[in-house]
């Protein structure tokens, strides 16, 4: 099923992001996560994307899949980095033959050792240019990202909202949001994109907090900040992993009952390819009984 049309049916949709594992006798692993993952009944599954080599033939094989063995509806990611239009081509191909039907189209982060991203020979530069490309056929509904709190090589908030209403204007379907802690950044964003004429559902991104460093990590990646308060809570804690995850999953459910109440289009969790935690942020949400259960 195209997601647009998923969106015309729902109020409230529901959806979990899984990567890739780098080692191969991971993808076992990542299987059996994706089947407890399909069990609590989400409307679709994003599997995102390695630039080049076998990481990006698994976000296929994952995505491909997700959909046949677990009926569950795929989002794969694809992304410009190192590839040529043939390239692109080739891969959109390599989708419709597995019967993938949702794309989100990044332009995704500079390759190993770069410091920042160049447009490839024969290539795109930009994910607008890439919403174009994959909107030249029917087969796809088309995502792209948007960030609450500005992309880190975008100048101002105005310069990215512009962006963002770029890649709308070329043909987006729909928005998935980096993560946040801040959900009145997210409304912020929200209301920012709605006055500049974006009218396409934005889902946003929730990051539950499972590991100290690794948030660390992400944070410094993504321009996400961290609010005070939560900030001096697993600084606190940093030393105790298990309460570090507790409060992080108590921290992602609070966040995600605030959005439902303020009536988002959807709630897209990012795993981090486990299951237990996502299931126990659900289970205490108002959601329609044959999700999340």
């Amino acid at each position: 099923m195209h997601l647009k049309e998923l969106f015309r049916k729902k109020n409230l949709t529901l959806s979990f992001e899984v990567f890739p594992p780098t080692r191969e006798g991971n993808l076992e692993n990542l299987f059996a996560t994706v089947k407890e993952l399909a069990d609590l009944k989400p409307d679709f599954i994003s599997v995102t994307y390695g630039a080049g080599g076998s990481t990006r033939d698994r976000t296929l094989e994952i995505a491909s899949r997700v959909k046949r063995d677990f009926s569950t509806e795929a989002l794969a990611h694809l992304t410009c980095v190192q590839s040529t239009r043939e390239d692109i081509a080739g891969i959109l191909d390599l989708f419709k033959a597995e019967n993938i039907e949702n794309i989100l189209a990044l332009r995704g982060d500079p390759p190993a050792g770069a410091e920042k991203f160049v447009r490839p020979a024969g290539g795109f530069g930009h994910a607008n240019e890439l919403v174009a490309f994959i909107r030249q056929t029917d087969h796809f509904s088309i995502g792209v990202a948007g960030y609450p709190e500005v992309h880190p090589e975008a100048p101002s908030l105005d310069a990215d909202l512009a962006n963002l209403k770029r890649k709308v204007d070329a043909g987006a379907d729909f928005i998935t949001t980096q993560l946040f802690f801040s959900n009145d950044a997210f409304y912020r964003f929200r209301d920012r994109a709605w006055s500049m004429g974006i009218r396409i559902p934005i889902l946003p991104g929730i990051f539950p907090i499972l590991n100290y460093k690794q948030v660390h990590r992400i944070v410094s990646l993504c321009g996400a900040t961290i609010p005070a308060s939560l900030g001096e809570k697993i600084d606190r804690l940093k030393d105790k992993s298990e309460e570090v995850e507790k409060y992080g999953i108590e921290y992602a459910t609070r966040q995600a009952v605030d959005l439902i109440q303020n009536e988002v289009s959807g709630l897209h969790i990012y795993s981090m390819n486990r299951s237990e935690p996502v299931r126990m942020i659900l289970k205490e949400l108002p959601l329609p009984k044959q999700q999340g259960s």
